[in-house]
């Protein structure tokens, strides 16, 4: 029995890493029950767990939301990391600030993909479908040079066997075959210890 117990003990590790895409996955799905408003304004809100309100939200909120589900708050570690290192985020040379801002770093797809490329695992951008996993996280540039971000899901579009993206996209959370829609500028994967 005691050996037993110690073998799941140091399995546990294993088995959590494991079921953390798929856990992210269930949370993306999720998100496609709720009726957003694409709306980027700033807005103040809470620190740490702090959220826009739930009917509005972006492309960033999707996985905002997510992550949070799941437990797992962005708003913090983002706004911790970028304390510690602000230097490694576009801010300064995207927006012009030269402080962090909890109520927005968070919701900003660069921020996101500098926080991702320090704290996550940076993946190979491909045109090949395979390459691209469930729980995921892709960026593109849409048109006029707009970043954007989604999640990769479990189901295959059922014509072209491309991995789906759940996303915001303008018109709410959607499940769509969107990966290989506009150029991809990232390809990670987040699954905090």
């Amino acid at each position: 029995m005691k050996i037993s117990l110690i073998v799941v003990i140091l399995l546990l590790p294993f088995a959590v890493e494991a079921a953390f895409p798929e856990n992210l996955v269930a949370a993306a799905y999720k998100r496609l029950e709720s009726k957003v408003t694409y709306d980027g304004s700033y807005i103040g809100i809470p620190y740490p767990n702090g959220d826009v309100p739930a009917n509005i939200g972006v492309c960033t909120d999707v996985v905002i939301r997510a992550y949070r589900t799941i437990g797992i708050d962005l708003q913090q570690f983002v706004h911790e990391d970028m304390k510690s290192a602000f230097a490694a985020y576009p801010s300064k040379r995207m927006w012009g600030l030269t402080t962090t801002d909890s109520n927005i770093d968070h919701r900003r797809v660069p921020n996101l993909k500098a926080f991702f490329k320090r704290k996550g695992e940076v993946l190979k951008v491909s045109k090949n479908a395979e390459d691209y996993k469930p729980g995921d996280l892709v960026t593109w540039t849409l048109g006029a040079g707009l970043p954007h971000i989604g999640i990769v899901v479990d189901k295959k579009h059922w014509l072209s066997g491309n991995p789906m993206i759940v996303h915001n996209v303008g018109q709410g959370p959607k499940l769509d075959d969107f990966l290989f829609s506009f150029e991809i500028t990232g390809h990670y994967r987040y699954a905090p210890q």
